[in-house]
């Protein structure tokens, strides 16, 4: 067994988001120093800039903190961001967060320095630095920043020394996926990405889209806010044209024929229909043998997708399950009227043919070998890069290539947390769920009882065999998707983890029938 034990307690995170909010929460509670670097003015993360008309995607009693409630005058099951971003400032408030933050701090670099072992040079002793995860902290993450002096628009340099290093950096923002393609051909037009978008204050968004022939593509969440958008300001005359290669189970409410979701696919016994990682024999024979229904539910739930927003009448079904769509966290709701919007013209949607591709050209947006379609704006929404912004915060390239995993995994982290090769360094809120705030706040507390000596670590090939069966697990379940650090459809199998490391009671109802059908939520795990 392996044990982290933090001697001068002095803990650097980058990032102050929820994930990083949750982090300086909880290092605080245990009696540790952190040191929060945020390269924004504010706290917030993705909420500090978002598109005008988003909204929360999960119900705010599945979104909160386990120890913060919603104010009482949000009454809103699903709160807008400007309601997020009070709700985010409130906890950072009510628990003095915020002297711990060092605002316009942008973190550039990482580098670990370890102890020298006999006979070895530098890069050996890098390379080898991952075997002092165990024991007394023998090694120092130096943190280079880039502060910005808000007077006098100047960068300086710092270096920071600290004996844990926690990143909060988020999946979904900063580092846009852009498509490779020319652009030469696309005269006197713009291309945009959504984060390009959602940095605009509501006017200016309008005003670029106002009188425009707009193109969006991508359809997940995004995508169809800024279309939805654009339709408003432009109607029928300019319609907004929708460019997408994959149909997907987005979903009009989480209400489907009347049954709340989380009685379908947020308590044991929903769990008890899908193999779960290095589960024993009896619970694989049970979830085999459970298999028609896991179909079932399925199509229990797509049957409600599909007639409530007539998706036969726009050929909109997806292909794939609805059980690997949540497998995967891509639910997101549909807006209000969206496909409303579809019949009267205002919104257009256009698939991508077999070859998946598009382009420029003179007249305007290409797609496939298809007549071209003028537009004389495209905004992109897919996605971020969000591996890529993890990995190149450490300046060795050993570190790079571990975090980066092979090209056919996900990002390899121990509990979704930690990298068994990367020694003293956690990465919290990268792997999704269906709610991320729950599962951020689960993550942080065991990364502050492992740093508190709670409990230990199992062995570098114990974890690597750990993540080996949740990658498994991802593949089988998610499907193209499965990159995707999701734990979506396992978020009770997943915490019953997190508390027996932590020593909790990983049942967390009163009686059996409550624990094994009731939905949980954040509430459920406020005490030990």
């Amino acid at each position: 067994m392996e044990e982290v034990v933090v001697v001068n307690k002095r803990i650097g995170i980058v990032g102050a988001g929820i994930s990083g909010l949750l982090a300086c929460k909880y290092a605080l509670s245990m009696g540790f120093t952190p040191v929060v670097f945020e390269s924004r003015s504010c706290i917030g993360g993705v909420w500090t800039k978002t598109i005008e008309t988003t909204k929360l995607q999960t119900p705010k009693s599945d979104y909160q903190f386990s120890d913060f409630a919603w104010a009482a005058e949000v009454q809103e099951d699903f709160p807008n961001q400007y309601q997020v971003l009070d709700y985010l400032k409130a906890y950072a408030d009510h628990f003095d967060l915020v002297r711990h933050i060092r605002f316009n701090t942008k973190v550039v670099s990482l580098s670990y320095q370890g102890q020298e072992l006999p006979g070895t040079d530098d890069d050996d002793a890098e390379m080898e630095a991952w075997t002092l995860w165990g024991g007394s902290c023998r090694g120092i993450w130096n943190v280079i920043v880039v502060t910005t002096e808000q007077e006098q628009g100047q960068e300086q340099e710092e270096v920071h020394q600290f004996d844990f290093v926690i990143l909060c950096v988020g999946r979904f923002s900063d580092v846009p996926n852009i498509p490779e393609f020319p652009t030469e051909a696309f005269q006197g037009r713009k291309v945009i990405h959504s984060m390009d978008y959602s940095e605009l204050d509501p006017a200016a968004a309008a005003d670029l889209v106002k009188g425009k022939r707009v193109a969006v593509v991508g359809f997940q969440k995004s995508a169809m806010d800024i279309a939805m958008e654009c339709s408003t300001i432009n109607g029928v005359e300019h319609p907004c044209t929708v460019v997408y290669r994959t149909e997907h189970w987005n979903v009009p409410d989480y209400h489907p024929w009347g049954i709340p979701i989380a009685y379908l696919y947020l308590n044991r016994f929903s769990e008890l229909l899908v193999h779960k990682p290095r589960q024993g024999f009896l619970l694989s024979l049970l979830a085999t043998l459970l298999s028609p229904l896991r179909w079932g539910i399925c199509k229990f739930v797509e049957t409600h997708i599909k007639r409530k927003l007539r998706l036969d009448k726009y050929g909109m079904v997806p292909k794939h399950s609805f059980l690997k769509e949540i497998s995967s966290c891509l639910i997101s709701i549909v807006p209000r009227g969206f496909y409303d919007r579809v019949d009267k013209g205002s919104i257009q949607l256009t698939k991508l043919g077999p070859k998946n591709s598009f382009g420029f050209c003179k007249q305007g947006f290409s797609v496939d070998d298809g007549d071209p379609l003028e537009v004389d704006l495209v905004i992109l929404c897919t996605g971020f890069r969000g591996t890529d912004k993890l990995k190149h915060i450490f300046s060795s390239p050993t570190f790079q290539d571990y975090i980066g995993g092979s090209d056919n995994a996900a990002v390899p982290l121990y509990r979704e947390c930690i990298h068994p090769r990367i020694p003293q360094l956690a990465v919290l809120g990268f792997s999704e769920s269906l709610s991320n705030l729950y599962s951020s706040e689960m993550s942080c507390r065991w990364v502050a009882e492992l740093l508190k000596g709670t409990f230990k670590l199992p062995s570098i090939k114990e974890m690597e065999k750990d993540i080996e069966a949740w990658d498994k697990y991802m593949k089988q379940y998610s499907g193209d998707y499965y990159r995707r650090s999701c734990i979506g459809a396992l978020q009770i199998w997943y915490n019953d983890q997190l508390c027996k490391d932590m020593g909790w009671n990983p049942h967390r109802k009163k009686g059996f029938f409550a624990d094994l059908f009731q939905p949980y939520g954040p509430l459920d795990y406020a005490q030990p």
